[in-house]
Protein backbone atom coordinates (compact mmCIF):
# COMPACT_ATOMS: atom_id res chain seq x y z
CA UNK A 1 0.00 0.00 0.00
CA UNK A 2 1.38 3.48 -0.78
CA UNK A 3 2.31 5.59 2.41
CA UNK A 4 1.77 8.89 0.96
CA UNK A 5 -1.81 10.22 0.63
CA UNK A 6 -2.73 13.28 -1.03
CA UNK A 7 -3.94 15.94 1.14
CA UNK A 8 -5.63 19.01 -1.02
CA UNK A 9 -7.30 21.86 0.98
CA UNK A 10 -9.04 24.71 -0.90
CA UNK A 11 -5.72 27.96 -0.04
CA UNK A 12 -3.04 25.12 1.04
CA UNK A 13 0.10 23.78 -0.16
CA UNK A 14 -0.89 20.10 -1.81
CA UNK A 15 0.42 17.98 0.63
CA UNK A 16 1.66 14.32 0.71
CA UNK A 17 0.89 12.74 4.49
CA UNK A 18 2.12 9.45 5.71
CA UNK A 19 -0.74 8.15 6.44
CA UNK A 20 0.15 5.08 8.49
CA UNK A 21 2.15 7.29 10.96
CA UNK A 22 -0.71 9.85 10.79
CA UNK A 23 -3.05 7.09 12.23
CA UNK A 24 -1.00 5.08 14.48
CA UNK A 25 1.25 7.92 16.31
CA UNK A 26 -1.25 11.11 17.31
CA UNK A 27 2.00 13.11 18.85
CA UNK A 28 3.74 12.92 15.25
CA UNK A 29 3.65 14.93 11.22
CA UNK A 30 5.40 13.87 8.88
CA UNK A 31 5.27 13.93 4.95
CA UNK A 32 6.48 15.13 1.95
CA UNK A 33 5.33 18.61 -0.03
CA UNK A 34 4.37 18.65 -3.98
CA UNK A 35 5.07 21.43 -6.27
CA UNK A 36 1.17 23.19 -6.33
CA UNK A 37 0.39 25.55 -3.54
CA UNK A 38 2.90 28.05 -3.24
CA UNK A 39 3.80 31.26 -4.54
CA UNK A 40 6.93 30.79 -6.79
CA UNK A 41 7.41 31.79 -10.34
CA UNK A 42 8.04 29.55 -12.75
CA UNK A 43 10.53 27.81 -13.85
CA UNK A 44 9.96 27.55 -9.97
CA UNK A 45 6.01 27.32 -9.82
CA UNK A 46 5.01 27.41 -7.12
CA UNK A 47 5.79 25.72 -3.91
CA UNK A 48 9.56 26.26 -4.33
CA UNK A 49 10.91 25.31 -0.76
CA UNK A 50 14.41 25.77 -1.76
CA UNK A 51 16.77 29.02 -1.28
CA UNK A 52 19.59 27.94 -3.63
CA UNK A 53 18.06 27.33 -6.56
CA UNK A 54 18.00 31.14 -8.07
CA UNK A 55 14.16 31.48 -6.78
CA UNK A 56 13.15 35.06 -5.36
CA UNK A 57 14.27 34.66 -1.32
CA UNK A 58 10.42 36.47 -0.42
CA UNK A 59 8.57 33.84 -2.33
CA UNK A 60 10.86 30.40 -0.54
CA UNK A 61 10.81 31.84 2.81
CA UNK A 62 6.98 32.44 2.38
CA UNK A 63 6.23 29.38 0.84
CA UNK A 64 7.91 27.24 3.91
CA UNK A 65 5.51 29.85 6.08
CA UNK A 66 2.39 28.49 3.96
CA UNK A 67 3.58 25.24 5.35
CA UNK A 68 4.43 25.43 8.55
CA UNK A 69 0.49 26.96 8.53
CA UNK A 70 -1.04 23.88 6.73
CA UNK A 71 0.16 21.76 9.79
CA UNK A 72 -0.82 23.86 12.47
CA UNK A 73 2.69 24.66 13.57
CA UNK A 74 5.30 27.91 14.42
CA UNK A 75 7.02 28.82 11.68
CA UNK A 76 10.11 29.10 14.51
CA UNK A 77 10.10 25.38 14.70
CA UNK A 78 11.13 24.57 11.36
CA UNK A 79 15.03 23.40 10.60
CA UNK A 80 17.08 23.44 7.56
CA UNK A 81 20.32 23.11 6.71
CA UNK A 82 22.31 23.09 3.75
CA UNK A 83 23.01 19.30 2.31
CA UNK A 84 26.15 18.25 0.55
CA UNK A 85 25.41 14.74 0.04
CA UNK A 86 27.35 13.13 2.92
CA UNK A 87 26.60 10.92 5.60
CA UNK A 88 26.66 13.47 8.30
CA UNK A 89 24.20 13.50 10.94
CA UNK A 90 23.36 15.79 13.24
CA UNK A 91 21.70 15.91 16.91
CA UNK A 92 18.71 19.26 16.91
CA UNK A 93 18.23 20.25 20.34
CA UNK A 94 16.60 23.99 21.60
CA UNK A 95 19.81 25.93 20.15
CA UNK A 96 19.82 24.38 16.85
CA UNK A 97 15.97 24.85 16.52
CA UNK A 98 14.53 26.91 13.77
CA UNK A 99 17.88 27.50 11.77
CA UNK A 100 17.87 28.26 8.19
CA UNK A 101 14.25 28.66 7.81
CA UNK A 102 14.51 32.25 6.62
CA UNK A 103 18.38 32.25 4.94
CA UNK A 104 21.09 30.21 3.80
CA UNK A 105 23.71 31.70 5.92
CA UNK A 106 21.96 30.73 9.29
CA UNK A 107 21.29 27.10 7.91
CA UNK A 108 23.19 24.14 9.37
CA UNK A 109 25.90 23.51 7.53
CA UNK A 110 27.05 20.01 5.35
CA UNK A 111 24.68 18.43 6.95
CA UNK A 112 22.29 15.53 5.20
CA UNK A 113 20.77 13.79 8.10
CA UNK A 114 18.69 15.00 11.30
CA UNK A 115 17.54 13.76 14.43
CA UNK A 116 15.66 14.93 17.73
CA UNK A 117 13.73 14.08 20.41
CA UNK A 118 12.67 17.78 21.54
CA UNK A 119 8.80 18.30 21.03
CA UNK A 120 7.80 21.25 18.51
CA UNK A 121 11.02 20.97 16.36
CA UNK A 122 10.08 20.30 13.18
CA UNK A 123 13.41 18.48 10.57
CA UNK A 124 13.35 19.86 7.14
CA UNK A 125 15.16 18.68 4.22
CA UNK A 126 15.35 19.59 0.73
CA UNK A 127 14.74 16.86 -2.78
CA UNK A 128 14.19 16.76 -5.94
CA UNK A 129 15.10 13.30 -7.04
CA UNK A 130 17.25 12.40 -4.20
CA UNK A 131 15.67 9.81 -1.55
CA UNK A 132 13.95 11.00 1.77
CA UNK A 133 14.38 8.48 4.04
CA UNK A 134 11.91 9.18 8.12
CA UNK A 135 12.65 7.56 10.76
CA UNK A 136 10.75 7.62 13.88
CA UNK A 137 11.17 5.37 17.30
CA UNK A 138 7.96 5.59 19.43
CA UNK A 139 9.70 4.27 22.07
CA UNK A 140 12.11 6.77 22.84
CA UNK A 141 9.56 9.55 21.02
CA UNK A 142 12.89 10.65 18.68
CA UNK A 143 12.65 11.09 15.41
CA UNK A 144 15.50 11.02 12.21
CA UNK A 145 15.29 12.61 8.34
CA UNK A 146 17.54 11.95 6.08
CA UNK A 147 18.81 13.17 2.80
CA UNK A 148 19.55 10.09 0.39
CA UNK A 149 21.14 11.00 -3.23
CA UNK A 150 23.35 7.70 -4.55
CA UNK A 151 26.41 9.34 -2.80
CA UNK A 152 24.80 9.52 0.51
CA UNK A 153 22.89 6.05 -0.25
CA UNK A 154 26.60 4.23 -0.71
CA UNK A 155 28.42 5.89 2.05
CA UNK A 156 25.19 4.13 4.05
CA UNK A 157 23.48 7.44 5.31
CA UNK A 158 20.83 5.52 6.79
CA UNK A 159 22.88 3.33 8.74
CA UNK A 160 24.79 6.71 10.29
CA UNK A 161 21.03 7.72 11.43
CA UNK A 162 19.59 5.08 12.69
CA UNK A 163 23.11 4.62 15.06
CA UNK A 164 22.91 8.07 15.77
CA UNK A 165 19.35 7.50 17.14
CA UNK A 166 20.71 4.53 19.12
CA UNK A 167 23.65 5.87 20.42
CA UNK A 168 22.12 9.36 21.64
CA UNK A 169 18.40 8.46 22.40
CA UNK A 170 18.90 5.01 23.00
CA UNK A 171 16.57 3.44 20.32
CA UNK A 172 16.42 -0.04 19.38
CA UNK A 173 16.58 -1.10 15.97
CA UNK A 174 13.68 -3.33 15.63
CA UNK A 175 11.58 -0.43 17.61
CA UNK A 176 12.18 2.42 14.68
CA UNK A 177 9.95 2.93 12.05
CA UNK A 178 11.30 3.88 8.37
CA UNK A 179 9.40 5.33 5.21
CA UNK A 180 10.89 5.68 2.19
CA UNK A 181 9.59 8.55 0.42
CA UNK A 182 9.07 9.87 -3.10
CA UNK A 183 12.51 9.92 -5.26
CA UNK A 184 13.39 9.16 -8.61
CA UNK A 185 12.68 5.58 -9.37
CA UNK A 186 14.22 2.48 -11.25
CA UNK A 187 11.73 3.41 -14.26
CA UNK A 188 13.95 6.57 -14.89
CA UNK A 189 16.98 6.84 -13.09
CA UNK A 190 20.09 5.89 -15.54
CA UNK A 191 23.76 5.91 -14.39
CA UNK A 192 26.97 5.44 -15.19
CA UNK A 193 29.92 2.96 -14.93
CA UNK A 194 31.08 4.73 -11.63
CA UNK A 195 27.57 5.22 -9.75
CA UNK A 196 27.17 1.51 -10.79
CA UNK A 197 30.36 0.49 -9.49
CA UNK A 198 29.96 1.81 -6.07
CA UNK A 199 26.44 0.48 -5.81
CA UNK A 200 27.86 -3.22 -6.80
CA UNK A 201 30.41 -2.58 -3.70
CA UNK A 202 28.31 -1.54 -1.10
CA UNK A 203 25.52 -4.92 -2.31
CA UNK A 204 28.88 -7.09 -2.13
CA UNK A 205 29.67 -5.92 1.51
CA UNK A 206 26.12 -6.59 2.61
CA UNK A 207 25.47 -9.62 0.92
CA UNK A 208 22.76 -8.63 -1.17
CA UNK A 209 21.09 -11.78 -3.16
CA UNK A 210 21.49 -12.37 -6.78
CA UNK A 211 17.72 -11.04 -6.62
CA UNK A 212 18.35 -8.03 -5.10
CA UNK A 213 20.93 -7.17 -7.15
CA UNK A 214 19.06 -7.67 -10.72
CA UNK A 215 15.75 -5.44 -8.92
CA UNK A 216 18.47 -2.62 -7.59
CA UNK A 217 21.06 -2.60 -10.88
CA UNK A 218 19.49 -3.43 -14.15
CA UNK A 219 22.48 -3.24 -17.22
CA UNK A 220 21.41 -1.60 -20.68
CA UNK A 221 22.62 -2.29 -23.84
CA UNK A 222 24.47 1.22 -23.92
CA UNK A 223 26.36 -0.04 -21.08
CA UNK A 224 24.75 2.36 -18.87
CA UNK A 225 22.57 1.42 -15.75
CA UNK A 226 19.34 2.06 -13.95
CA UNK A 227 19.28 2.30 -10.57
CA UNK A 228 16.46 1.57 -8.04
CA UNK A 229 17.82 3.40 -5.24
CA UNK A 230 14.37 3.54 -3.19
CA UNK A 231 15.58 -0.26 -2.91
CA UNK A 232 18.84 -0.39 -2.37
CA UNK A 233 17.90 1.95 0.76
CA UNK A 234 15.57 0.00 2.07
CA UNK A 235 17.72 -3.35 2.05
CA UNK A 236 20.70 -0.68 4.04
CA UNK A 237 17.69 0.22 6.45
CA UNK A 238 17.08 -3.73 7.18
CA UNK A 239 20.73 -4.61 6.91
CA UNK A 240 20.77 -2.01 10.11
CA UNK A 241 17.89 -4.13 12.42
CA UNK A 242 14.78 -2.47 11.57
CA UNK A 243 12.42 -4.73 11.28
CA UNK A 244 11.15 -5.25 7.24
CA UNK A 245 7.78 -4.62 8.67
CA UNK A 246 8.18 -1.89 9.72
CA UNK A 247 9.23 -0.51 6.31
CA UNK A 248 7.15 1.30 4.04
CA UNK A 249 8.44 2.12 0.36
CA UNK A 250 6.60 5.12 -1.53
CA UNK A 251 5.70 3.86 -5.75
CA UNK A 252 5.96 7.56 -6.52
CA UNK A 253 8.30 8.64 -8.98
CA UNK A 254 9.35 12.19 -9.13
CA UNK A 255 10.53 11.81 -12.83
CA UNK A 256 7.37 10.06 -14.12
CA UNK A 257 5.61 12.37 -11.71
CA UNK A 258 6.34 16.34 -12.73
CA UNK A 259 2.90 17.11 -12.56
CA UNK A 260 3.08 16.40 -8.85
CA UNK A 261 6.98 16.97 -7.83
CA UNK A 262 9.81 18.74 -9.28
CA UNK A 263 12.55 16.58 -10.45
CA UNK A 264 16.40 17.90 -11.39
CA UNK A 265 17.11 15.49 -14.14
CA UNK A 266 13.61 15.48 -15.80
CA UNK A 267 13.32 18.98 -16.17
CA UNK A 268 17.08 20.23 -16.60
CA UNK A 269 18.40 21.02 -13.18
CA UNK A 270 16.04 24.27 -13.55
CA UNK A 271 13.44 23.61 -11.10
CA UNK A 272 12.21 24.41 -7.39
CA UNK A 273 12.83 21.69 -4.09
CA UNK A 274 10.04 19.84 -2.28
CA UNK A 275 10.33 19.71 1.71
CA UNK A 276 10.76 16.89 3.62
CA UNK A 277 9.05 17.02 7.18
CA UNK A 278 9.00 15.32 10.28
CA UNK A 279 8.73 16.74 13.72
CA UNK A 280 6.89 15.42 17.38
CA UNK A 281 4.43 17.45 18.00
Amino acid sequence: MEPFVKQMQEGQPVLFMIASWMRQFSDLTAGFTSRHGGVSESPYASLNGGLHVKDRDNHVIRNRQLLAQALGQPFEAFTYAEQVHSNEVIVIGKQEKGLGRNSREEAIQAKDAFITNEQGTVLCAQFADCVPLFFYDPVNRAVGLAHAGWKGTVLNISMATISAMTHTFGSLPEHIHAVIGPSIGACCYEVDETVAGRVREVLSDVKASTLSNKQILRGLKSGKFMLNLQELNRILIEQAGILSSHIEVTQLCTSCRTDEFFSHRKEGGVTGRMIAWIGLT
